[in-house]
């Protein structure tokens, strides 16, 4: 007997992608990534344990509020968007560790460097939309090193401090949508 896959889809119209560094070791600058896509393959009905789970980001959408910034973060001391326009993730477990938290191991694929990283993924709850859909939600957040994947701006302040620190906190807001039997591809 085959197990049965239910598959959800990201609904970018009600989730995001942001991120938190520090700047000058006095402040933390927000930015977000405006367009990504991700699925869920979950071999389990009504259990995400299991699920395979991929993301794309599109690394030309950042967003940091300021141009300037965006525009300079695009070019190759950066992210380098010319030659590595996506930040990719595919999950390599998602286990409930209790209650609604779950943890999320991967490999992320940013600047042309593949590291395993570990998140935190809380579960928020599935309900019907005005349309019948059924949705999920879940709140993942994690740290990770921009070094480890090549991103290694290296500008000092006037003190000799870091001008941009090296942890990048992660935090996405997800909806998903199952997808019908009658939709699965």
């Amino acid at each position: 007997m085959s197990e049965t896959t239910n598959k959800w889809v990201i609904d970018p119209t009600h989730s995001d992608v942001q991120f938190k560094i520090r700047h000058l070791v006095i402040s933390t600058v927000t930015g977000s990534f405006n367009k990504f896509e991700g699925a869920a393959n979950v071999p389990h009905e009504g259990r995400f344990d299991d699920a395979d789970i991929q993301f794309r980001i599109d690394v030309d959408s950042i967003d940091t509020n300021q141009e300037a910034r965006d525009q300079h973060l695009k070019q190759a001391d950066f992210f380098d968007v010319a030659q590595y326009p996506h930040i990719d993730f595919r999950s390599t477990s998602f286990t409930k560790k209790g209650g609604d938290n779950y943890e999320l191991k991967g490999q992320l694929t940013m600047h042309g460097k593949t590291r395993e990283v570990a998140l935190d993924a809380e579960y928020g709850g599935v309900e019907k939309d005005a349309y019948g859909n059924t949705k999920i939600g879940f709140e993942v957040s994690g740290k990770i090193n921009r070094k480890d994947f090549g991103l290694s701006y290296h500008a000092l302040t006037e003190a000799g401090g870091l001008a941009l620190g090296e942890d990048v906190k992660l935090i996405a807001n997800v909806q998903l949508a199952k997808l019908a039997v009658g939709n699965l591809q």
